[in-house]
């Protein structure tokens, strides 16, 4: 399949447009203002089910609707686009509001180093041992999530996109950092890049004082939402050579791959792809939040994880859908949220059981939800870190007091009286 792609711009070149209601193609056309839009061919004509939309699940994930943002914010858009403002005007206002949803979560700014007095701003490097790397050239998708929480790298919004072009900077960094043995090339979506720019940046990462760098992982939707990136595109060959040639060099390559529903990995194409990584000795970790509309009952992700593992993949992680963009229509409160992971987790093999969540990341580290349990007749959530930018909080736990309304960290308060949890200072 050759890639096409479907944004704004183009969006009544939709070959299934007659699909669409007057009412859901302006949903499309105003949130799209504010949320960066983008589908291509395969997930239209492979994933979708367009007899039942908007509520299909795959159908949200890709395509914006109107619940996606706060009403006021939708009516000013679309009151601008009938009243005919100029672009000037409109982007003001699309920038206004972006700037309210919260863009860079967790503080993620905090997490850019500074060597020589330079800012590196395609650095992040939250936990010790992970450094995140944003290749200029990467910073897109083959298709745009409606729940990204990376969703001002596509936004053109000042000051917010993490990206770097050169590797002299990563490279002379990571030397100075030998407490860190992974590098994750991230995006966007890095497997976007022509395999060529891949295997420059990789290359650069097999200097001889780089040997404390054990692990190179990629973090890519593409196995889910183009996978013919590895199978017929013009440089598929190239770009699995590129991983076999990571594994020779000793170093484990590690792809984290996006999964939301089990729709993604029903195709022909998403299983050849996946037996085609994995023939490169590369390793597939599989990875989603949890989503109001699209996974949020527990048999879907039992049979995500059963899947996965029948393809030789590794489930990873369950995120809670973090706190940015159109959280609203997504977020789960943390307890329903430890439910269901809880359902799905008992009703898998032990070989599934590698999963963990469900998880925040939040601003002081990923932290774990254990449960609810009464301890002294109170009844309380159960927390712990699974990372911290203290390595010492890893593996602590701790309690909050129950909320079963609270949707993330920032909204609950400790357990037992306590002032404040010990983290804070």
């Amino acid at each position: 399949m050759k890639y096409k792609s479907y944004q704004l711009r183009n969006f009544k070149s939709i070959a299934t447009i007659d699909k669409f209601s007057p009412e859901l193609r302006r949903a499309v056309e105003v949130t799209g203002r504010v949320l960066p839009f983008k589908a291509n061919n395969y997930v239209i004509s492979e994933l979708i089910d367009w007899n039942n939309i908007p509520e299909d699940p795959i159908f949200t994930l890709y395509f914006p609707r109107k619940e996606m943002l706060k009403s006021e914010y939708f009516y000013e858009i679309e009151q601008l686009l009938i009243s005919g403002a100029n672009d000037c005007h409109i982007k003001e206002t699309v920038d206004k509001i972006r700037r309210a949803l919260n863009p860079n979560p967790a503080g993620q700014l905090l997490n850019v180093p500074i060597l020589s007095n330079v800012r590196l701003n395609g650095v992040q490097h939250k936990y010790q041992e992970t450094v995140l790397f944003f290749p200029s050239p990467g910073q897109t998708c083959h298709a745009y999530c409606t729940f990204c929480f990376r969703w001002p790298q596509f936004s053109r919004m000042k000051g917010m996109k993490f990206a770097m072009k050169e590797t002299n900077l990563l490279v002379k960094y990571l030397k100075s950092r030998k407490e860190a043995t992974d590098l994750l090339i991230t995006g966007g979506d890095p497997l976007t890049m022509s395999a060529q720019r891949i295997e420059e940046y990789v290359n650069a990462l097999f200097d001889d004082d780089l040997q404390h760098i054990k692990t190179i992982r990629f973090g890519t939707k593409a196995l889910a939402s183009w996978p013919y990136r590895f199978l017929t595109d013009s440089d598929s060959d190239e770009i699995l050579r590129v991983f076999e040639k990571i594994v020779k060099k000793g170093k484990h390559l590690a792809i984290m791959a996006h999964f939301n529903h089990p729709v993604e990995l029903s195709t022909a194409a998403t299983q050849k792809a996946i037996s085609r990584v994995l023939s490169t000795g590369a390793q597939i970790r599989t990875q989603s939040p949890l989503l109001k509309h699209i996974n949020d009952a527990p048999e879907l992700w039992s049979e995500m994880w059963k899947k996965q593992v029948n393809m030789n993949c590794i489930p990873y992680y369950m995120f809670v859908e973090r706190d940015t963009g159109s959280r609203e229509f997504f977020e789960i409160p943390l307890v329903e949220c430890w439910n269901i992971f809880n359902k799905a987790y008992q009703s898998v093999s032990g070989i599934c059981r590698t999963v963990r969540g469900p998880s925040m990341s939040a601003m002081p580290g990923k932290v774990q939800i254990e449960g609810v349990c009464k301890i002294h007749g109170e009844k309380v959530i159960a927390l712990r870190f699974l990372q911290g930018r203290n390595p010492k909080w890893v593996a602590q736990p701790f309690f909050a007091k129950y909320d079963a309304q609270a949707t993330w960290l920032d909204a609950l308060q400790p357990a037992f009286g306590e002032a404040k949890f010990f983290f804070e200072d």
